[in-house]
């Protein structure tokens, strides 16, 4: 999410610009001034207000996230939580060590959620709890982020889609619903576009959560802008971050307890956002290696979807929020128009993060959806009537 990365970036430099201007307050009230007095005699000066306001930017800088969230975000319901159960970890062909996790029912038809860059597969508190009542629900981590291992040079989307299609083989002989959410949702298209014959049987049905079908500055709002700072920021400045990774992971937790890291993952959200909802996200976020999300989104920059779109045969539901400014809606539409019988729907208020903003929108949508696919086949009247005849 190149947007959020830029903001991330913005307020890391303002949050260490505070801290810095903390020390300095601190240490010159510390070091003070000597002044002499009418009679010749020195005094040395500490002035009061450097210490406190000193303090202040030190306790800001080190404390803030807890109270950026409380005033950024509302009061939580139902809060959801970077959980994890008992998981296994399985090697894929390309060499990736993946972690997995198996929820729901074991004999029951099976949905995969792939979740979108930066983040774990524990961002998908809500819509597994909700699926897993009815179906298996298998989610995982993309290589290098949570719990699972990246092969050298494994982090791009077709070697994520071929990490998909091990993870789709645990399905077994059953076909599986993919669900993917932004970097998710690409790399569906890519694992139909490299690999279409997994269409074929082991696929029942997609669904595309706030993704796009090109590389995300496209699509992106400002998007002449982005593209117009690819070249000569974003890609210098990722590339200065895999080289510098101890450096800027420093700066990353600065900036996260500091709750300038939050302010920027409040740009993906609209304004039904809770507190645990952005404390999640931000924290996930913080916590996955800064080299590998940078080469995740260089990887993002020279991707296309080319002709998976045409290639899908299965049913397709994309889901869209009518406010994200990630991948806005007109990429959903376009997927919507090029997909055969794709089904697009708008959520309203919803934003990047819409599926974890609001999860009952979201999880309805998605719900039907492999209801409608995923049920067991009716027996014909005739396999009924010769079964009665035997």
């Amino acid at each position: 999410m190149p947007l959020i990365v830029l903001a991330r970036l913005a307020l890391s430099l303002a949050s260490l610009i505070v801290l810095g201007m903390g020390g300095y307050l601190l240490w010159s009230w510390y070091d003070g001034y000597w002044l002499a007095d009418r009679f010749g005699q020195t005094h040395h000066i500490r002035e009061a207000w450097r210490l406190w306001l000193g303090l202040g930017m030190l306790a800001w800088s080190l404390c803030g996230r807890w109270i950026v969230p409380v005033l950024v975000a509302r009061p939580d319901t139902d809060p959801t939580r970077p959980e994890r159960s008992a998981g296994q970890e399985i090697t894929s062909p390309t060499g990736s060590n993946l972690y997995v996790e198996m929820h729901g029912p074991q004999d029951a038809p099976t949905v995969i959620l792939t979740h979108g860059w930066g983040l774990d597969s524990s961002i998908w508190f809500y819509l597994r709890r909700a699926l897993s009542q009815r179906f298996r629900v298998i989610v995982w981590d993309l290589p290098g982020l949570g719990r699972s291992k990246p092969a050298t040079g494994a982090i791009d989307l077709s070697h994520f889609a071929r990490d998909l299609q091990t993870i789709l083989s645990l399905a077994g002989d059953r076909p599986a619903v993919l669900v993917g959410h932004s970097i998710g949702g690409m790399t569906i298209q890519t694992l139909i576009r490299d690999h279409p014959q997994v269409m074929a049987r082991q696929v029942a049905g997609i669904v595309l959560v706030n993704t796009t079908y090109t590389n995300p500055l496209e699509t992106m709002i400002f998007s002449p802008l982005a593209r117009a700072l690819r070249w000569p920021l974003l890609e210098p400045m990722f590339r200065l971050t895999i080289w510098l990774q101890p450096l800027a992971w420093l700066s990353a937790w600065q900036s996260y307890l500091s709750g300038a890291a939050h302010l920027a993952n409040r740009l993906g959200f609209a304004r039904h956002v809770t507190r645990s909802q952005l404390e999640q996200t931000t924290l996930l976020a913080t916590r996955n290696p800064p080299a590998v999300q940078a080469r995740g989104n260089l990887a993002m920059f020279r991707w296309e979807a080319d002709g998976a779109l045409q290639a899908i045969t299965v049913p397709a539901l994309i889901l869209t929020g009518d406010a994200d400014i990630v991948t806005e809606p007109r990429a959903s539409q376009t997927l919507a128009q090029a997909t055969p019988g794709g089904q697009l729907e708008t959520i309203a208020q919803a934003n990047h993060m819409g599926f974890l903003e609001r999860p009952d929108l979201y999880n309805a949508q998605i719900s039907a959806f492999c209801e409608l696919h995923l049920r067991e086949p009716a027996v014909p009247p005739y396999a009924s009537k010769s079964a009665a005849s035997l």
